[in-house]
């Protein structure tokens, strides 16, 4: 299953929300993968998210198959839309 969401923080998917994103995607069980023009990285890798270059207003996709797949798409799209609770 995927999920479209626009990063919303003035500071963009940086160092201290990749390393949130990671702690959040990591309690998952499912696969999970980020998306951004085309390039898949996995969620669970803050080398990987912090290499995406995120800005505020990209959007990003994320995919998770597995068992808890709904729950971890949930989570993180909840962790994005609080701008992760930067401001």
């Amino acid at each position: 299953m995927e999920k479209q969401v626009t990063i919303q923080n003035k500071t963009g998917l940086h160092a201290r929300p990749a390393a949130e994103f990671v702690k959040t995607a990591s309690k998952f069980q499912s696969e999970i993968t980020l998306i951004k023009d085309g390039k898949e990285i996995n969620a669970k890798s803050v080398i990987g998210v912090m290499s995406l270059a995120a800005a505020k207003g990209t959007v990003l996709t994320i995919r998770a198959e597995g068992a808890d797949e709904q729950e971890a798409i949930d989570a993180l799209v909840q962790l994005i839309e609080s701008k992760f609770g930067e401001e």
